[in-house]
């Protein structure tokens, strides 16, 4: 019985792990960008940071008055450094 409800479960799971979703789980600050950037959909940098970049109050609902933007780290990628800059977003060497 408990089978068969942690079936849906998990495919509910792996459903959110889609390429179309945005940032899954493993993915860090620049590969989420890459992946975005190399999509058809997400040609910009700005849409692609916007998906990316993760918040203070984790994404949740809650908190989101207070949630602010955390810098994207962007060590060891310096083309994309230099779009960050050119559009002013924050991150870190």
């Amino acid at each position: 019985m408990a089978v068969r409800r942690l079936v849906p479960l998990l495919a509910l799971c792996a459903a959110g792990c889609s390429a179309e979703m945005g940032r899954t789980v493993n993915d860090t600050d620049i590969s989420c960008l890459r992946k975005q950037m190399g999509s058809g959909i997400h040609t910009s940098f700005p849409l692609a940071a916007n998906t990316c970049q993760r918040w203070t109050n984790h994404n949740l609902i809650f908190n989101q008055k207070t949630a602010k933007p955390m810098p994207l780290n962007l060590k060891g990628a310096p083309d994309l450094q230099a779009l960050a800059e050119e559009y002013s977003y924050t991150y870190t060497k």
